[in-house]
């Protein structure tokens, strides 16, 4: 035997992407007419009951509902005139900026960028790619003698070593063909030429253009704070900055 249909089962029907399992469930929570469906949205709880109730009626969909059913949105309240944006007062807009400028202070800064010429941000370039496919270049018996993993490379050597003469199922070794570009070879991968740094005379001898410093690791906190102040003023990147 078909099922009885519900008195305004069409006109809910019109509303966008409605199903008629809805009407059970909405009935169920105390709805029954397109107008008491209507009340129900405009309260912000009977939403989220409806929400909970019917399984794919998402947000946009209850958007749709309100249009259909001529329910007034909240937004347009909520959401300030563009023309009443534009004529704020000065007092408005001063507090505006030193919010802007609290902001600043305590969010991210931008890091000083080196001026490099279109050959070495080129150069820059080709050492990233090669970067990206050059192997891992392991010593010569690694994989059997533990004090050999982590260490620095070592050219392969032995009469009748088969790394030394390239055999196929060996890996590979340091060669030519994996080096550097020659315009960015002792670059830090910010574009700057490293120096060294352990006092803030040193500072003075450094280019902020194209140099950037690195503060030697025996030095102590008090001169590090030094130096970098120091650097700040005359403008020039620190590598390895303690804050």
């Amino acid at each position: 035997m078909a099922e009885k249909k519900s008195e305004h089962h069409d006109e809910f029907m019109k509303l966008h992407m409605f199903k008629e399992e809805y009407i059970a469930k909405l009935e169920a929570i105390g709805v029954k007419s397109p107008a008491e469906l209507a009340e129900a949205l405009a309260d912000d709880d009977t939403v989220k009951v409806i929400h909970e109730h019917l399984k794919g009626a998402g947000p946009k969909t209850i958007e749709h509902w309100k249009e259909d059913l001529g329910v007034e949105a909240d937004e347009a309240e909520e959401k300030p005139d563009p023309k009443v944006r534009e004529a704020k007062k000065p007092e408005e807009k001063k507090e505006a900026e030193e919010e802007v400028e609290v902001e600043k202070e305590g969010g991210y800064e931008v890091k000083l960028k080196p001026k490099l010429s279109k050959e070495t941000i080129d150069a820059l370039k080709k050492r990233a790619e090669i970067d990206g496919r050059r192997p891992e270049f392991l010593r010569q018996e690694w994989h059997t003698r533990k004090r050999l993993q982590g260490v620095k490379w070592r050219k392969p050597q032995g009469d009748h070593s088969k790394a030394r003469q390239h055999y196929g199922y060996r890996r590979n070794v340091v060669s030519i063909g994996y080096g550097s570009p020659r315009g960015a070879r002792y670059l830090h991968p910010s574009g700057f030429k490293e120096v060294l740094v352990h006092n803030v005379n040193d500072l003075v001898k450094i280019k902020p253009e194209t140099e950037a410093a690195r503060v030697a690791h025996q030095v102590g906190m008090r001169k590090r704070l030094a130096i970098e102040a120091k650097a700040d003023e005359l403008k020039i990147r620190i590598l390895n900055r303690s804050r």
